[in-house]
């Protein structure tokens, strides 16, 4: 049995730490309020490109003359993941979502004999993915030099993965991150980013639209624009349920920390209250010695 000066430094130990995983929780709802208010507002700009973009797209797609981002490689055996997590811990299972998600596809792409290579962006998902496929990892993102990622990052990836596909090192790239539904609720999301998604059925219309200039050149400007926003939205939703995981995570560890002190004060006040019954006793059987 442990002794009343070592379950005093327990409780005091966890009282320690209850502080701090409630100054964790106050400063991650403090965040959270400001990232969900980004990735909201990000939201339908991205959907009103993509539906500016599918509508454009839908007039070339599957010609040859259409921009190599929309027609793709023409092969599908090389599979590039862009997975995309935080450098900070303390987060519950928001990265390892991501990441079994990333790892799930990749298996399921090895199973079909395809090659997978990883593009990872933040430290958080690297161990793993590093155990699990050693020699696959391509290239890595490193976030730590920055507050919060931005879009000057999502501009930077998106670039490199536009120089990548041009250079023939992959087929299709699929985006790994967190969709925010609520700071319980976090969805792991898979994206095929490259190449870009065409509508499978250009939207009706009962006006005749000629575009100037051409389409192609249209979609030249376009496609870089609409890569660069997803990975924007990406992150920001990763921000987003980073600090809603995060908030719950703390939430529950000072719960449980709580409940741990009250454990540890009645193990205390038992064990004080066998010492001092102890030594009444021997009090008394000295008294009636004498």
């Amino acid at each position: 049995m442990a002794s009343l000066k070592e379950l005093k430094g327990r409780i005091n130990s966890v009282k320690s730490t209850q502080k701090i995983t409630k100054a964790k929780q106050m400063v991650a709802a403090a965040k959270l309020r400001k990232a969900q208010a980004a990735a909201e507002a990000a939201r339908p700009y991205a959907e009103r490109l993509s539906t500016v973009m599918g509508s454009v797209a839908g007039k070339i797609a599957g010609q040859d003359n259409a921009p190599l981002l929309l027609r793709g490689t023409g092969a599908d055996q090389r599979h590039l993941l862009v997975v995309a997590n935080s450098d900070k811990g303390l987060a519950g299972a928001f990265n390892s979502n991501i990441v079994r998600a990333a790892l799930s596809k990749a298996r399921e792409l090895r199973e079909q004999g395809k090659d997978v290579e990883f593009y990872l962006i933040g430290r958080k998902g690297r161990a793993p993915i590093r155990r699990a496929f050693p020699s696959n990892i391509g290239k890595m993102f490193d976030t730590t030099d920055v507050r919060e990622p931005g879009f000057n990052e999502a501009e930077r990836v998106a670039t490199e993965l536009m120089e990548m596909f041009e250079a023939g090192k992959f087929d299709v790239a699929h985006l790994f991150f967190s969709r925010f539904k609520s700071a319980l609720a976090q969805i792991p999301t898979e994206q095929q980013i490259i190449p870009v998604p065409a509508p499978k059925v250009a939207a009706a219309s009962d006006a005749a639209v000629e575009y100037e200039p051409d389409e192609e050149e249209i979609l030249a400007e376009l496609l870089p624009r609409y890569l660069k926003t997803q990975i924007f939205g990406a992150l920001l939703e990763n921000q987003a349920s980073e600090q809603g995981a995060s908030m719950t995570a703390m939430d529950n560890a000072t719960r449980n920390a709580g409940e741990l002190i009250k454990k540890l004060t009645i193990q205390y006040n038992r064990s004080r209250q066998a010492a001092i019954t102890t030594e009444l006793i021997e009090i008394i059987a000295g008294a009636e010695a004498l």
